[in-house]
């Protein structure tokens, strides 16, 4: 009797291969993993057979047939559990935190790549030191503010862009004196969006210029360099319309860089789609707005941390200028994770997550 030997990608793999060749009666002998496959050794039925002769005849080889039969039983019940589609504790582990990053608004995308490289004895602590990590901001009041510029808002329509222009100004305002501040709006559609910048302008003590096209921005900018920081409020348009792209160049033609609002109560895929319509050279960070309305910030951190984009301030609510907020990390993510069950496992290195696709590696 010959024993043969079979290798699968897992244990289910190897014992189909079994089965095909020596039949549903064959004879397991051992399996053992073999580097990232699963060694299988068996022989046919007959064995069994020839060792029932052998005792039959007279020779004592009952105890050899008995050992043999439980090893058999004792291997097809391990691969049965293991063929099933169960997974393993650490499996379910895993698949835990997997329910939890999914259930704070996560993509699966992303999820899986956190848990591809997670420890087997980490936990979410290890995932909040992960995501940490790779959430980039920079203070908005050191590099926005003080630094001063030209920035357009931009984003979907109701993201509070009028409202944050607004906030932005009343910063500079305290910081500079209003005639250091220009205001300018690009809305010259949305009915009364001219106007509702003009009454943050009025109370704040800055006029307020309103542009069509690029040649108009360009002459109305002449006019304001002087001023330590210009802010321009931008009409509100579907990530889908094609204005999108013509503001990108009017802005791009006229050297202005942008701020990205990210709403953080819309969905994943509209965020992803937002992201990719105005994601440019000249677009240097984001600010997620709406906070406190949102039931949870995953998605906005996903598309964050996937695009590498910067976070330069928060905003949570329609006061001006109460509602803006430097950027805290761990604030975020505790009012992400706070609903959910944190497991206190020990936590390990942290790795970053290189722009998407994804591939991550430790540091």
């Amino acid at each position: 009797m010959s024993m043969k030997t079979f290798l699968g990608a897992n244990s289910r793999e190897a014992l189909r291969q079994v089965r095909a060749e020596l039949g549903e009666d064959a004879v397991i002998l051992s399996n053992r993993k073999v580097g990232d496959q699963v060694e299988i050794v068996a022989a046919h039925h007959t064995l069994l057979k020839g060792l029932e002769q052998q005792k039959q005849g007279g020779q004592h080889s009952h105890g050899l047939l008995s050992e043999i039969r439980s090893l058999q039983e004792h291997l097809l019940s391990q691969l049965s559990t293991l063929a099933k589609p169960e997974a393993p504790a650490r499996d379910a582990h895993k698949s835990r935190v997997l329910r939890s990053l999914l259930k704070a608004g996560f993509g699966q995308a992303l999820a899986e790549q956190l848990l591809e490289r997670m420890p087997e004895d980490a936990g979410l602590d290890w995932i909040l030191k992960v995501l940490e990590r790779n959430l980039r901001h920079r203070a908005g009041d050191e590099e926005i503010v003080r630094a001063g510029g030209v920035y357009a808002l931009v984003g979907p329509t109701g993201v509070g862009k009028t409202t944050t222009t607004a906030k932005l100004a009343a910063r500079a305002v305290v910081r500079f004196g209003a005639d250091k501040v220009g205001l300018i709006t690009t809305d010259s559609y949305r009915v009364g969006a001219y106007e509702q910048l003009r009454i943050y302008g009025k109370i704040l003590g800055v006029s307020v210029q309103s542009v069509r096209d690029a040649d108009d921005l360009q002459l109305t900018l002449s006019t304001l360099k002087h001023k330590h920081l210009v802010l321009i409020d931008t009409m509100g348009m579907g990530q889908r319309d094609s204005r999108v792209l013509e503001h990108a160049a009017m802005f791009d033609a006229c050297g202005v860089r942008r701020l990205l609002l990210l709403n953080a109560t819309s969905n994943l895929h509209t965020l992803e789609d937002v992201v990719r319509v105005y994601r440019s050279p000249g677009i240097v960070g984001c600010i997620p707005t709406k906070l406190d309305e949102a039931v949870s910030m995953g998605g906005v951190l996903d598309v964050v941390i996937r695009h590498k984009l910067v976070m330069h301030f928060v905003a949570n609510g329609q006061r001006v200028p109460e509602d803006l907020h430097e950027v805290s990390i761990p604030y975020l993510l505790r009012s992400t994770f706070d609903s959910l069950d944190m497991m206190a496992i020990p936590a390990r290195d942290a790795l970053e997550l290189p722009q998407s696709p994804i591939t991550a590696h430790a540091f």
